[in-house]
């Protein structure tokens, strides 16, 4: 099975970078049921990647149905400690335009038909999740967009529905009065699984168009979102170019890497050994597995 520091969750389009040497596709199974897709392995300037397509290849899999504890259990499986998520999202503010990367620090979870946690009956744990996203990774991905010449903001609220269809418009007008940022379907419960799972996570929310609340939305063409959407994807391969060598080369501890440390509360001999094996992986440095 082959392995990688860094993962990075997202579009095809990110995934074809140049430079990326020794690609191969791998299927990684899990406990927790079948991956969006394969793992493509890579190495860029000797740092070892996993790239994971949140949809599957051609975009075959809507938000609510995605595997999202498969998805993290298998990038942890491979050795992933630090994870980028890549996400395309509509704007719920003025300043934040179309082609724009935020790198967003809160979320509000809206989602309602999908598995959120790793730990239920058997064996119960609580983390927190007051800070969602790895500031440390924030601030890497935050200066590579810059040094890529990406305009980017720091800092925001991703506002996660749950999907297919988009909001209306008085909900986006009440996630505007809620003072959320951008709008998406995907980063939850992905962020709440990658805190569970102990990885250093943070998401880049690149800007394809105006939320409905914005009087010029209904102006807005597929071909116009179609064509911020291929640019963004140069951009996020540019930016994960050059993240890459400054998150191998910085191997400080991280208080996302012990987010389990006071988080199980099922007393050790009440644990069910069924739910202990499938967490093995996620679990396994506080479960002394």
């Amino acid at each position: 099975m082959g392995q990688a520091s860094i993962g990075i969750i997202g579009g095809s389009g990110v995934y074809d970078i140049a430079g990326l040497e020794n690609k191969r596709w791998e299927k990684v199974e899990s406990p927790f049921g079948e991956a969006s897709d394969e793992l493509l392995f890579g190495e860029l300037n000797g740092v070892k990647l996993a790239f994971l397509p949140r949809h599957g290849r051609g975009h075959k899999i809507p938000p609510s149905e995605i595997n999202f504890r498969a998805n993290i259990d298998v990038l942890k499986r491979v050795g992933v400690s630090d994870v980028i998520s890549v996400s395309a999202v509509g704007s719920l503010r003025e300043n934040l335009r179309p082609g724009m990367f935020v790198i967003v620090d809160q979320f509000i979870d809206r989602t309602f038909a999908r598995e959120k946690s790793f730990f239920g009956k058997g064996l119960v744990a609580h983390v927190s999740m007051a800070h969602p996203v790895c500031s440390r990774l924030g601030d890497h991905l935050e200066a590579a967009a810059r040094e890529s010449g990406i305009e980017v903001a720091r800092g925001g609220t991703y506002l996660v529905m749950e999907g297919p269809q988009f909001s209306s418009f008085a909900e986006s007008e009440l996630y505007r009065g809620w003072n959320c940022d951008v709008i998406g379907m995907t980063n939850m419960p992905e962020a709440k699984l990658a805190r569970e799972a102990e990885l250093c996570y943070a998401t880049v929310a690149m800007v394809t168009d105006f939320d409905c609340w914005h009087p010029n939305h209904d102006d807005v063409t597929v071909d116009a979102i179609i064509k911020v959407l291929l640019g963004n994807a140069d951009k996020a391969r540019s930016m994960v170019t050059k993240v890459t060598p400054k998150l191998h080369a910085d191997a400080s501890t991280c208080s996302c890497r012990s987010a389990l440390q006071h988080a199980l509360i099922t007393a050790p001999d009440a644990r069910d050994p069924e739910v202990m094996k499938r967490l093995a992986v996620v679990a396994g440095r506080v479960l002394g597995l």
